[in-house]
C-alpha cells in the first residue's frame, strides 16, 4: 500500500513551538515499521515555521511575510535534522522536497516532481515534503499542507492519505460547544450537509482547519484515493488506518 501521511503543526510541537519529542519519535518509529512491512510511505510535514518560532525564541507566530520566511528557513533545518536522526535510527533514508505552486501547476516542473518522487519511492527512501515557505509567499499567505498532501497523493497515485491533526475526525457538531457531538465514521459523498460541519481555522501556530481537510478529501475521493482524518496524539493510530479499522473519519474513494 502506498500511503501519504500528513502531520500538522499541532501534532509535532507544543503550543510554544517547541518540538514534542516523544510524539515525533513515535511517529518516526511507526512510519519506519510500516515501511519495513512493505508499505511505501511519504510524509508531508508541517511545523517549519512553528519550529523556527521556537528556535528563535519568538513569543508567537510572526504576522509579516518576511519574518515567516525567516522562521521557516530556521525551522526547516531543525525539522529535517530531527527527521534524519530519528529515521536513521531505524536504518531509513529520508529526502527533503520543498514544493511551490509552480511545481504543481507547470507541466514541465510537475513532470520533474513526479519523476523525483517515484524514483525516491523506488529507492526505498522516505520523502519528507513541505511547502517552500522560505521563498513562496503565496503559499505562506493562502497555502496549507492538507491541500499539499492531497496533491501529492494524486501525483504518486496513493492508496490512502492520512491527515494527522489535533482533532479526532469530522464531528456532527462542534464538540467544544455541543456535548452530544459525535464523530462521523465514514463519508461517501461531501454534500452540503457535510460541508456545513466544517468549522474555522486550526491552531494559532498552524494554517489548516476542517474546511481545508474537506477540500483535500474531495480531491482524493475524485482521484480514487481514501482519506482519513485522525488524531495524531498517538501515531500508532496509523496501524489501524492502514488495516482498515474504524479510526477517525474515513472518506471513501469514488
Amino acid at each position: 500500500m502506498r500511503i501519504v501521511v500528513k502531520v500538522g503543526t499541532s501534532t509535532l510541537t507544543y503550543p510554544n513551538g517547541k518540538l514534542n519529542i516523544r510524539r515525533v519519535g513515535k511517529l518516526c518509529e511507526v512510519i519506519s515499521d510500516l515501511q519495513n512491512a512493505g508499505h511505501e510511505v511519504l510524509l508531508v510535514s508541517s511545523g517549519a515555521i512553528a519550529m523556527g518560532v521556537g528556535k528563535l525564541g519568538l513569543s508567537s507566530r510572526p504576522e509579516d511575510v518576511p519574518s515567516k520566511q525567516v522562521a521557516a528557513a530556521v525551522g526547516q533545518c531543525e525539522l529535517m535534522y530531527v527527521y534524519d536522526k530519528l529515521f536513521g535510527e531505524y536504518n531509513h533514508t529520508v529526502a527533503q522536497i520543498l514544493i511551490t505552486g509552480d511545481d504543481v501547476e507547470n507541466p514541465v516542473r510537475r513532470a520533474h516532481l513526479e519523476n523525483t518522487l517515484f524514483r525516491l519511492i523506488g529507492f526505498g527512501a522516505i520523502p519528507i515534503i513541505n511547502e517552500n515557505d522560505t521563498v513562496a509567499t503565496d503559499e505562506i499567505v493562502v497555502g496549507d499542507n492538507d491541500t499539499l498532501a492531497a496533491v501529492v497523493s494524486v501525483i504518486v497515485k496513493a492508496d490512502l492519505l492520512v491527515l494527522l491533526s489535533d482533532i479526532n475526525g469530522l464531528y456532527t457538531a462542534d464538540p467544544h460547544r455541543d456535548a452530544a457531538a459525535r464523530i462521523v465514521p465514514e463519508v461517501n459523498d461531501i454534500d452540503d450537509k457535510i460541508e456545513s460541519l466544517a468549522g474555522g481555522a486550526g491552531s494559532s501556530l498552524g494554517t489548516g482547519g476542517m474546511a481545508t481537510k474537506l477540500s483535500a478529501a474531495k480531491r482524493c475521493m475524485q482521484a480514487g484515493i481514501d482519506m482519513i482524518i485522525a488524531n495524531g496524539a498517538d501515531p500508532q493510530i496509523l496501524y489501524g488506518a492502514v488495516n482498515g479499522e474504524n479510526v477517525g473519519t474515513r472518506f471513501k474513494r469514488k
